[in-house]
């Protein structure tokens, strides 16, 4: 009921995505899949668009396509869901999607219906995956079987490189980070019941990272959290999120012998909100300026085996004793330091407040002249926020 259309449409502006009604090229239906309104006419848009833009698929040839969606199921293995964008796809099929290869066992279309091939624009969901594809990775059907298996065996191999040369750091990139004050990383293992879901909700977490605080999704994949997953985050530190996802008994034995943290989420924004709460909690403290009180000089006191004494007249706030201090000189900061003893005639005060005269000496300063005004004040750590 809180729905706003017209304030989605707004921040699309800011994206970049400017509608039709706001003088731009993009279509757009209001639609609701509660009520079921406003289907027909996104319907409607989208064939006056493909007649537009003259969309046209060759139904002959092997097919390709893309991954719209994946997931682990328990009993049918990796699912795909596959959108043909060129040729015919038939159950039997070899092909090569991302890292994996596969022969198509079968096809569901968007009913669940048990087809036997697909064209061009037609979504299906394919079992035979030899792994969890990640949406939009390509897939090919290739004819030769050994050929993509071949493939992915390469495509496996380069990945599985690439992650070990990005894990090693040199010594010039460990002294750059000691010298921006070592860069703070969050590690992260997640596991999600769908592809889609894990990669929306990893990069969500990964915006959150800042110049001192990084989150660094070290694994990711679909699929309940194995003691795979449990030894990696107790080797490298991590902390393991599941998103609709729950440790197998293998993992619970794991999770108690390692002590490793473990999460688990329904709803994407409280992952974050939690993630963005520990990585606050690691930012270093702010420090701010909380003004105390200002005094005048009016006589400095030199005193034997004790120093220079300025004596003082409060005008506003409060001086404390130990508080910082700064001396200032025809508009000058002349010193900063700290109070270091505070007397009222020749008794030792904790604060001599507004209005009274007090004696003040700072710790390392003797130079004080008649006029200087002192401003006390107070430095006050507070909780940083990203």
């Amino acid at each position: 009921p809180t729905a706003n259309p017209d304030r989605v449409k707004q921040d699309l502006t800011n994206h970049g995505v400017v509608v039709e009604e706001y003088g731009g090229e993009v279509l757009c239906a209001e639609v609701s899949a509660k009520e079921g309104t406003g289907i027909e006419h996104l319907l409607e848009l989208i064939l006056l668009q493909a007649e537009m833009l003259e969309l046209k698929g060759n139904p002959k040839g092997n097919a390709r396509g893309v991954v719209i969606e994946s997931r682990l199921d328990k009993g049918m293995g990796p699912v795909a869901t596959v959108l043909i964008t060129r040729g015919t796809l038939h159950t039997g099929d070899n092909f090569i999607c991302g890292l994996y290869s596969g022969k198509v066992r079968a096809m569901f279309n968007e009913r669940g219906k048990n087809v036997q091939s697909a064209g061009p624009s037609k979504p299906v969901q394919v079992l035979g995956f030899a792994g969890v594809s990640q949406a939009g990775d390509n897939f090919y059907v290739m004819a030769d079987e050994r050929g993509t298996r071949e493939i992915s065996s390469v495509r496996q191999r380069l990945k599985r490189e690439h992650r070990f040369r990005k894990s090693k750091t040199t010594l010039d990139e460990l002294y750059d980070q000691i010298k921006r004050g070592e860069l703070k990383n969050l590690r992260l293992i997640i596991k999600g019941d769908v592809d889609g879901s894990v990669e929306a909700l990893t990069d969500s977490l990964q915006n959150l990272s800042t110049d001192e605080v990084a989150v660094d999704v070290i694994h990711r994949g679909v699929g309940a959290i194995t003691e795979s997953d449990i030894l990696l985050a107790a080797a490298s530190n991590a902390v393991v999120i599941g998103f609709h996802v729950r440790p197998d008994a293998g993992a619970r034995v794991a999770i108690r012998r390692e002590g490793v943290e473990v999460r688990e989420y329904q709803v994407i924004y409280e992952a974050v909100a939690d993630v963005r709460a520990a990585m606050e909690g690691m930012l270093a403290p702010g420090r701010k300026e909380v003004p105390l009180g200002e005094a005048q000089v009016k006589e400095v006191f030199s005193i034997p085996r004790i120093g220079t004494i300025a004596g003082c007249y409060v005008e506003e706030g409060v001086v404390k004793k130990g508080a910082k201090i700064r001396v200032i000189r025809s508009d000058e900061r002349v010193f900063e330091g700290s109070i270091a003893s505070l007397k009222r005639f020749k008794d030792d005060v904790k604060e001599v407040a507004a209005g009274l005269e007090c004696g003040i000496g700072i710790k390392g300063f003797e130079d004080f002249r008649v006029n200087d005004i002192l401003e006390v004040f107070a430095i006050e750590e507070f909780r940083r926020t990203l």
